[in-house]
């Protein structure tokens, strides 16, 4: 283990000591936020340490078995010995490594998920539908609740454009990959002829942020108006004008929502939307001020940027970034996603340690 992993891991260890004494102060509780955060540190750190204090044993049982080898009677064994504990010294300082990577401060949010249709008219829009269902049947395999934040169906079917929230723990560490172009490849509803169509949707999966804490919200910049909510078809569902749509001034970043017959639910929802949308805009203005020369794992952020292929033909679903083909596209869109979604992420965690060997080169 190097000098420089090492020093962090006494650090880290150091810290735990520190958070033990402040979570068994007398009044630790009287600020339930900042116990809450003390405790999530403290559950990280104390694995952390955990693995720490094994890959120290093991150390000390290579140290053990290498005095031992000078011992005729005793080399063959102490060879298995260190070879043993050298095995264990080595995965546990992969997994020590991981575990100290950088973390994304929005990883515990809730998210909002944002599907739009785009090239392929009618046949992008239900696919939109499909890319909900998708993400819909997921979530509710994790146990997480969906919300229906804002809706444009399209006259077929589908989706113009959707917008949901998706609560629990984890949510948006577990999605957060998912924002790019998606493009199916299938012979549509409406093809009389069988011909195979290829269509985009886009989709943006943005954290939920607390509009106070994170993202101010000038009233003076905002333009809030009211109009009637109306279902499919033009058939109102409200006979008083609780919809609402917030545009920010500054941005242009507009938001409806109409999905709950309270005006003032409304606007508490098209507010908490546009907060994200607008951390969301920041945070990638900043990344591309920041940007170095490495590509990242989600490519420049682009939401045109094909992300990954559904082609229905051939029951394959392709994630162009981390080249995976899989050939199951009914349990995929069934909401079947861990096998991408881990593959994304120990493709990231890869990205990061190598970023973190250059830097440290």
């Amino acid at each position: 283990m190097n000098a420089t992993l090492r020093a962090r891991l006494e650090r880290a260890v150091v810290r735990l000591e520190e958070l033990n004494g402040l979570l068994a102060a007398e009044g630790a509780t009287r600020d339930l936020d900042q116990f809450r955060k003390l405790s999530r540190e403290h559950a990280d750190l104390s694995e952390l340490a955990g693995l720490f204090a094994r890959y120290e044993r093991a150390e000390c049982d290579a140290q053990a078995a290498k005095d031992m080898a000078g011992e005729a009677a005793m080399k063959g064994f102490a060879d298995e010995e260190l070879k043993a504990a050298r095995a264990e010294m080595e995965r546990l300082e992969a997994e020590l490594q991981k575990r100290l990577l950088p973390k994304d401060p929005n990883d515990e949010r809730n998210l909002f998920l944002e599907v739009r249709a785009g090239t392929g008219g009618d046949e992008s829009a239900l696919f939109a539908g499909d890319l909900l269902r998708m993400y819909t049947r997921y979530a509710e395999r994790q146990g997480w609740p969906v919300e229906l934040i804002s809706e444009s169906p399209s006259e077929l079917g589908g989706y113009k454009e959707v917008v949901v929230r998706i609560g629990g723990s984890g949510a948006y560490s577990r999605l957060k990959f998912e924002s790019g172009g998606h493009r199916v490849q299938r012979v549509p509803a409406t093809e009389a002829q069988g011909r195979i169509h290829t269509s985009a949707c886009t989709v943006a999966v943005l954290p939920e942020v607390e509009a106070v804490d994170d993202v101010v919200l000038n009233p003076a910049e905002l333009r809030v108006d009211t109009f009637r909510a109306s279902g499919a078809g033009g058939q109102h569902v409200n006979k008083t004008d609780s919809a609402i749509r917030v545009t920010h001034l500054p941005t242009g970043i507009v938001v409806e929502c109409q999905d709950s017959r309270s005006q003032h639910k409304n606007r508490e929802k098209a507010l908490s939307v546009l907060a994200a949308r607008i951390k969301d805009k920041q945070t990638r203005e900043q990344q591309a001020k920041t940007a170095s020369t490495r590509k990242s794992l989600i490519g420049s952020g682009d939401r045109s940027e094909r992300i990954r292929t559904y082609n229905f033909p051939q029951g394959r679903v392709t994630d162009h970034r981390i080249n995976l083909t899989l050939y199951k596209i009914d349990r995929i869109m069934d909401g079947e996603l861990d096998e991408l979604l881990q593959g994304l992420a120990a493709e990231h965690q890869a990205e990061q340690l190598a970023q973190l060997a250059e830097e440290a080169a």
